[in-house]
């Protein structure tokens, strides 16, 4: 016990050195009040589909690892502002990434240095074995860190640190190695429904349980048409959503900037909307590629400039529209561009649908450009 306690001081020092702000330790016991938790969002039609489907798999840690021990848990800081942002105008509307989309994809920072924890692990003992995980893996980072102690899972679902709040990246390593585990820290939301009031689909149902399905977060990364009823929600949200994050009392004043591979392009960050509209994927991978909101693709982000666009009721952007509308060979695109021109109005924009309805062939397309006109009549 004495080594492994020694082994443990070691790995926490190195952490350290390899920029991770914060690390804890856990069982690879299974998760089983997360099990039931899931079954119930299962029930209740509210997971994203983004998630491991196996629940087996996202609670049982050694269904990933043979032989696991223990999991280290690890939380990687990250800015909550723009050092140099840039604005918009009403010539140049602009459109946003959530702020953990800022910089270099998080899952490449944090799965390398997961790799440099389980490398330093063996080079003390040749025989240990690990599995890291970012996001992607079968388990649930935010169970890992709220069991390992790195924060408490707030009413809003995300991790809270004492030291960071919630704008924090996580991973995990399972790992062979029975290290003494820590302790969790204390719920401390207490009688606070501060992000439960502000989300602005209602996706937080209650404390602590979302409908990943109306979350803007999902909603912003589909790459289907969104309801109507969320498309005034999103505004000019491009990829994810802060706003349960922004209202969070623990994030008051939080906002570091301890490493460079995570501060924003404000430029990339906070994109103009127009030229969204006809970027070709070369050029978006160009600009976007680094970053963890372009794992969908260019269409989503698209379809969310053209919301974003009507959010602002932007009538510079009539004629990009028209165009997006006479020549986009994608049905939910071509759809929500009939949309935002209802949204933003005048006789150009009537008369550029008028045109459309005439030699749309969607039937869906046809429908949205209907209502579109009834809207500007």
């Amino acid at each position: 016990m004495e080594a492994l306690n020694t082994l443990k001081k070691e790995i926490i020092a190195y952490s350290k050195e390899i920029g991770i702000d914060k690390i804890g330790f856990t069982t690879a016991d299974p998760f089983t009040e997360l099990k039931n938790r899931l079954i119930r969002q299962r029930e209740l039609n509210y997971q994203s589909g983004f998630e491991e489907p196996d629940i087996e798999k996202r609670t049982d840690p050694r269904l990933s690892l043979e032989g696991a021990q223990s999991i280290i848990s690890i939380a990687v800081c990250y800015p909550s502002k723009m050092k140099n942002p840039v604005r918009g105008n009403r010539e140049e509307r602009r459109g946003i990434f959530a702020r953990s989309s800022w910089g270099e994809d998080y899952h490449r920072v944090l799965n390398d240095k997961l790799e440099k924890l389980g490398q330093f692990i063996r080079s003390k003992v040749p025989d240990a074995r690990y599995k890291p995980m970012v996001d992607t893996g079968p388990l649930a980072d935010r169970a890992v860190a709220e069991r390992a102690g790195i924060g408490w899972s707030g009413k809003n679902c995300a991790i809270i640190t004492p030291e960071f709040g919630s704008y924090v990246y996580l991973g995990e390593l399972i790992t062979n190695i029975p290290f003494e585990p820590d302790a969790p820290i204390e719920d401390r939301c207490g009688s606070c429904n501060r992000c439960l009031e502000a989300c602005p689909t209602g996706a937080l149902v209650r404390a602590g349980q979302i409908n990943a399905k109306i979350c803007i977060s999902y909603l912003t990364q589909t790459k289907e048409d969104i309801p109507e009823p969320y498309r005034k929600k999103i505004g000019n949200r491009l990829y994810g959503c802060d706003t349960c994050q922004v209202v969070c009392p623990y994030n008051k004043g939080k906002d570091f900037h301890f490493h460079p591979e995570f501060e924003p392009d404000p430029e990339a960050a906070k994109p103009l909307l127009k030229p969204l509209l006809s970027i070709s994927n070369r050029e978006f991978k160009e600009r976007f590629g680094h970053m963890s909101g372009a794992w969908r693709g260019k269409k989503p982000i698209q379809r969310n400039a053209i919301i974003a666009l009507a959010h602002f009721k932007d009538v510079t952007a009539v004629e990009d529209l028209g165009k997006v509308l006479a020549e986009d060979p994608r049905e939910v695109i071509r759809k929500t561009a009939a949309w935002a021109l209802g949204k933003i109005g005048g006789e150009r924009a009537k008369e550029i649908l008028s045109s459309a309805r005439d030699r749309e062939k969607s039937e869906q397309v046809l429908a949205e450009i209907g209502q579109a006109l009834k809207m500007l009549q």
